[in-house]
């Protein structure tokens, strides 16, 4: 696959995230933060499922948990770090307005190379740190560059960036180590959905305010279920898994965080929402830091070739 597939695919990730950021929100008017995702992660991981065995069954991979078990740690963390982000986005989200959420979300951009040199020594293309900016300042103006006093529901998604960048990095090195990047989704899917179902029953057996909802209040959280289940969960993170083996960890944060442009874009769309001049200046910068981020290595290559 070429780099540009790749960030392409990395793109489509961010579009459809766009569009599943409000069922996140709104499906928490019916059910409790941790059930919606144990039940969307567990009807992702279902879903993308057969996709694993075909792909385990390409690479004639004949023992799927003799393979699994090989890279059982690995997988782990992955499903780890995805669970703890989307928890604390999750929780998050009930404290903070979409504004802060968004924004505050997107400081994995800048997280990755930072972590990337600091933790793990690996150096940086020059021109990731330009990028990384020019994609965080336009988020923000995005936001329409007006962001409330910082509360609880704000540390919670400031908490959670750290750990999307944590993901981010994970996913990148532990695709291209185990070259089984649906499979690795799809794992991380069933980690997620199990770690939330436990963290569901610890919650209600101490009394921490989410029970066990009534038969109307999860037909009315359904639709949100299946579209950030089968949707902005099964096929976005998918996306994000295939097309980062093929793309660095910084240019992936940098692409994957399009998903404020694209909520944006959609909810002019479908909303009848309209953006401020700020929000078209941000659109602007996002879309440079995408072309720094997919023309610059090509420039890099060429003027090594010769």
């Amino acid at each position: 696959m070429s780099r540009t597939t790749a960030n392409l695919l990395l793109l489509c990730a961010g579009a459809i995230w766009g569009m599943g950021f409000v069922a996140q929100q709104t499906a928490m008017d019916d059910i409790g933060p941790m059930l919606f995702i144990a039940l969307r992660f567990l009807l992702a991981g279902f879903a993308v499922a057969p996709f694993a065995y075909a792909e385990m069954k390409r690479k004639n991979i004949t023992s799927m948990p003799s393979e699994i078990m090989r890279f059982k740690g690995s997988f782990f963390l992955v499903g780890l770090a995805f669970f703890l982000g989307m928890a604390f986005q999750q929780v998050g989200l009930i404290g903070t307005s979409v504004t802060n959420a968004g924004f505050l979300t997107a400081l994995y951009v800048i997280m990755v190379p930072i972590i990337m040199v600091s933790v793990l020594r690996v150096a940086q293309p020059f021109i990731i740190w330009p990028a990384s900016i020019l994609a965080l300042v336009g988020i923000y103006l995005l936001s329409g560059g007006d962001l409330a006093s910082l509360n609880s529901g704000d540390i919670l998604i400031i908490i959670c960036a750290l750990f999307w960048a944590a993901h981010v990095i994970l996913t990148g090195r532990v695709g291209q180590k185990t070259d089984l990047p649906v499979t690795m989704a799809t794992l991380q899917f069933f980690v997620t959905s199990f770690l939330a179902l436990l963290s569901f029953g610890l919650a209600s057996v101490l009394g921490l305010g989410e029970s066990l909802p009534s038969a109307n209040q999860l037909v009315g959280a359904l639709p949100e279920i299946l579209f950030a289940g089968l949707i902005a969960g099964g096929l976005g993170f998918t996306l994000q898994a295939v097309g980062q083996r093929y793309t660095s960890e910084s240019a992936a944060a940098v692409l994957i965080s399009t998903e404020s442009l694209f909520a944006a874009l959609f909810g002019a769309m479908f909303l009848g929402e309209r953006l401020q001049g700020l929000g078209y200046i941000g659109c602007g910068l996002i879309f440079v830091a995408i072309l720094m981020v997919e023309l610059m290595p090509r420039k890099s290559e060429a003027t090594s070739a010769q």
